[in-house]
């Protein structure tokens, strides 16, 4: 039996008030309010595709053991890199090794539903395969989807030890049918009009694909407890279900009100949401939308309700923080030509031979650990820093990613450049030992004090704007705040 074998989520924190966007656009498009219910989720300027990716993939891995992974692919049309595989980032920073299978599946919206059907009909049996989806779209001013979408990722373990949700079958029906595109030279998606999208798109992709999964399954439609269709059209889910005959209680909430549809990633968040909720035997039909339409059939299994991730999709959605400033959304995704200042200025460019060289600690934030005298440091080093022991060449790799640390030191500093000033940044303490000079981010006001517990975030650290180019390294967050 093959299926899923675990999963995780990750939201970012912060949740901009639609109200605001109202606020600031309906002088020009009065029909914005009948949107403006709710909230969205809202990336960090520090924030993208692949660290949303870490952090669902830590969340996953908290009931995963890292060992059994052989694959990782990440799906998302919002790939940070268009040359250079974005998926062996995330896998790095997750600190998987380098002997498994990485792949970017990107350039439709069912870029992780296509990638979770491939891995389960590629499945060796011999290990696990990580299916990470992440999305982080941008959208005009004042325009519809800045209304309904919102940033967020998702992740599910595929094997066939300790599944928690059988894999029942599969089946796609492509067709080009042109909803939305992105060109090669645009940020932006260019949409169609919203009703001949559900009219001749969803009522007619999905059911196709659907009818002829049920039919090979043998399952009756009334017999699905869960049906997922991630979409931004708030009544299209029901109206499809009521057609393939789904009854509209197994219609799962897109949470278009208080997180917005993340794009390819939207499908594995509700499904992950799905999971925490599903009782044993419950059948769960996930569907994905664009140039046609997948259908994937899960039976939930005995395991499901004792095999939960830490964070999960509702421990996600639940640690918000409510904002009103529009202008602050709009710098953080490059709407705005903002003035930084001459400190904004300096070239950043990025040394790719050191950054190779160091990627062990600036990516897997892996320190050492002395064999003879078992001291903890990082960054790693040729000697031991402890004066009793100072062994040459003793240092094991210790990744420290998961480790609390505790605020030494910390400075607030305005003079300093930062996307979203002031700069905090100080010095960390690790549990077991270790200290290192870090930056702190998304400090709240009053929430950073010495002594106080953090945890450890994969983060953008520079961009490089001139080369194209970003530089990650991890960051610390007061655990409490």
């Amino acid at each position: 039996m093959s299926g899923i074998t675990a999963y995780g989520a990750y939201i970012p924190r912060t949740r901009l008030l639609k109200s605001a966007i109202a606020d600031a656009n309906d002088w020009f498009d009065a029909g914005l309010r009948g949107l403006a219910k709710g909230e969205r989720s809202v990336c960090n300027w520090d924030e993208d595709t692949i660290t949303m990716a870490v952090e669902a993939g830590q969340d996953c891995f908290s009931v995963l053991d890292r060992d059994s992974v052989d694959a990782l692919y990440l799906a998302s049309t919002t790939m940070p890199f268009l040359d250079r595989q974005n998926s062996v980032v995330v896998s790095q920073a997750l600190n998987l090794g380098d002997k498994l299978r990485t792949m970017d599946v990107t350039a439709s919206q069912r870029a992780a539903t296509s990638a979770l059907i491939s891995l389960f009909e590629s499945g060796s049996g011999k290990g696990n395969s990580v299916l990470v989806a992440s999305e982080h779209r941008r959208s005009k001013c004042g325009s519809r989807g800045e209304m309904l979408w919102g940033d967020g990722a998702a992740a599910v373990a595929v094997g066939a030890d300790d599944v928690i949700a059988e894999y029942l079958g599969s089946e796609t029906y492509v067709t080009d049918f042109v909803d939305h595109y992105r060109g090669e030279d645009s940020t932006i998606d260019y949409e169609w009009e919203e009703r001949w999208i559900r009219d001749e798109g969803f009522m007619k992709s999905v059911p196709t694909a659907v009818s002829r999964l049920l039919e090979k399954a043998g399952v009756p439609a009334s017999e699905v407890a869960h049906f997922i269709l991630a979409t931004d059209q708030a009544r299209t889910p029901a109206a499809v279900a009521k057609k393939i005959g789904v009854s509209a209680e197994a219609v799962v909430d897109n949470h278009i009100t208080d997180m917005g549809v993340a794009g390819a990633a939207h499908p594995v968040l509700l499904l992950a949401k799905v999971l925490e909720n599903a009782a044993p035997g419950d059948l769960i039909l996930l569907t994905g939308f664009g140039q046609g339409a997948d259908a994937i059939l899960l039976r939930a299994t005995e395991l499901v309700t004792s095999k939960r991730p830490a964070t999960g999709f509702s421990g996600a959605l639940a640690r918000r923080r409510e904002d009103s400033n529009y202008n602050k959304f709009l710098s953080f995704n490059n709407l705005v030509d903002r003035d930084v200042g001459k400190r904004g200025e300096l070239d950043k460019q990025s040394y790719l031979a050191a950054m190779y060289r160091q990627k062990d600690l600036l990516t897997g934030f892996v320190g050492g650990k002395c064999r003879d005298c078992g001291t903890i440091q990082i960054p790693k080093d040729n000697y031991c820093v402890n004066p009793e022991c100072n062994a040459l060449n003793s240092q094991e790799d210790y990744p420290m990613a998961a480790l609390k640390g505790h605020v030494k030191t910390w400075t607030a500093d305005r003079l300093t450049f930062d996307w979203n000033p002031p700069a905090y940044f100080g010095l960390v303490e690790f549990e077991g030992g270790g200290r290192l000079m870090m930056d702190f981010t998304e400090v709240q006001p009053g929430a950073i004090e010495t002594g106080v517990e953090v945890s450890l975030h994969f983060r953008i650290r520079q961009f490089d704007h001139q080369r194209g180019f970003r530089k990650y390294f991890w960051k610390a967050t007061p655990a409490h705040q």
